[in-house]
């Protein structure tokens, strides 16, 4: 890695939580070694229904999440309407992309930190010239 920040997106979460998943091992040594790590609010609420779409443990996946945000290296952001308002217009700059608007409130707030890492196998962090740490 090439800074001490490292951003948590769905993805990369699911890679630490699945341990079937064959990134299961690369995302936790990438996690281990950062020395903060944020993520959002919306990132949160989109690992849920992620799990559920995989048919993976929801118990447990609460859990993992509950277990996450305590950790005193994690930064939770709670994205508010500013935030959001410059994802969306991000999102209608880029029609010719798929961004969800995580991905897009994601974009936003690492460049406004000068984050260039994220944990996530999503090409779209590529697309905005971050660093996907996992592929």
């Amino acid at each position: 890695m090439t800074s001490n920040d490292l951003f948590l997106d769905t993805s990369g979460l699911l890679c630490m939580f699945d341990r079937a998943d064959s990134r299961h091992q690369s995302a936790n040594e990438f996690f281990r070694q950062a020395k903060i790590l944020i993520t959002t609010n919306y990132v949160l609420a989109e690992f849920l229904p992620l799990v559920m779409s995989r048919k993976l443990h929801r118990t447990s996946s609460l859990f993992f999440l509950k277990n996450l945000i305590l950790l005193p290296r994690l930064e939770l952001i709670w994205i508010d309407e500013a935030k959001h308002q410059k994802a969306m217009t991000l999102i209608e700059n880029r029609l010719d992309k798929n961004y969800s608007l995580c991905d897009a409130v994601s974009f936003v707030l690492m460049r406004e930190r000068g984050i260039v890492e994220a944990l996530t196998t999503d090409k779209h962090f590529e697309q905005e010239n971050f660093i996907r740490l996992l592929k």
